[in-house]
């Protein structure tokens, strides 16, 4: 499969380096909105301008479209979608909806496929909720995020004026999650499940107070946690904040027997060294997955819920079978 790179930040260089675990696949190129001269890939794939990409549209089979989810996504993947079977990132989880539904024209109108939130949550994540409430239809739902890097909420706070640079890092709050381990089924608020740890390198010039007020009153980001906002200088976040770390849990805890009176818990954990290179892991075995559905005569926009678990493999039928099953 063809593949190429539309923006080239932390998940564009991590999708060029998963392309290179998957034997079924080819990196065409990278696209970006920066003078193509001044990118240097980490394989030496070739650098193209981003307004150049429909140019090479018969030569790339799905595009993986890197932008972050508050600003460039909303915009980029229907756009895109028009021209190439894509797949993105979406992780805010609030908006959804109206992304799949712009995305769903855009690609079902060009007789392309598209595939919107893949990567751990929502994507890998949003699997196990989905098998685990369907084998415990009475139960509660747990997801806990971190301790790691948000990439989607740091991007949010570079976004604001004045902001060089920032890491937030979602922390899960212990005792809601030993309360959720131990079968309890406690009714938890977002505020009681995690804090929001923002470390922000500011402007000379910039209004601190005006920044920080900003972070913590972000719908959909921070306005419904307890947020602290830190402000380092550029070394301090060189040192202390260049690695990506993330991770989490989905748990699901339900009843099951005639009287209800056994407790069944269902638990899934990652533990990630680079949030960007596992997400960009995702991504392309998405990829594959919708080379396969489009094949059958699928198109429009789609989600990891329509994917069958074989269409992720590049074994065949048989080889699943006889090693996994």
């Amino acid at each position: 499969m063809k593949l190429a790179i539309y923006g080239y930040g932390n998940l564009g260089r991590g999708v060029e380096c998963a392309v290179r675990q998957n034997d079924d696949a080819e990196l065409v190129g990278v696209f970006t909105r920066r003078d193509p001269a001044t990118v240097k890939t980490l394989t030496g794939v070739p650098v193209y301008a981003a307004d150049t990409v429909a140019q090479y549209k018969d030569q790339i089979d799905v595009l993986i479209i890197c932008g972050g989810s508050a600003t460039d996504l909303p915009k980029m993947t229907p756009m895109l979608a028009k021209d190439f079977n894509v797949i993105d990132s979406f992780d805010t989880h609030a908006n959804i909806s109206a992304h799949f539904a712009a995305v769903d024209a855009a690609a079902g109108e060009n007789g392309h496929i598209a595939l919107i939130s893949a990567g751990w949550d929502p994507g890998l994540f949003s699997l196990n909720r989905l098998y685990a409430s369907a084998v415990l239809p009475e139960g509660k739902d747990y997801t806990f995020w971190g301790r790691g890097v948000s990439q989607g909420h740091s991007d949010a706070i570079r976004r604001i004026d004045g902001v060089l640079d920032a890491r937030q890092y979602t922390v899960p709050i212990p005792a809601a999650l030993d309360a959720v381990r131990a079968g309890t089924m406690p009714e938890l608020t977002t505020r009681e499940k995690h804090l929001r740890e923002c470390y922000v390198v500011a402007a000379e010039d910039a209004d601190k107070a005006r920044i920080e007020r900003e972070i913590k009153e972000m719908p959909n980001y921070f306005s419904d946690y307890d947020t602290t906002v830190t402000f380092i200088t550029t070394e301090e976040m060189l040192r202390d904040h260049a690695a990506l770390p993330h991770g989490g849990f989905v748990i699901r805890t339900g009843k099951i027997g005639l009287q209800r009176d056994h407790t069944a818990t269902i638990e899934y954990s990652l533990r990630l060294d680079s949030n960007p290179e596992f997400t960009s892991s995702v991504l392309v075995a998405c990829a594959r997955a919708l080379l396969k559905m489009r094949a059958r005569g699928n198109t429009g926009c789609k989600t990891v819920f329509d994917i069958a678990p074989a269409d992720l493999s590049a074994l065949s039928a048989e080889e699943l079978r006889a090693h996994l099953l």
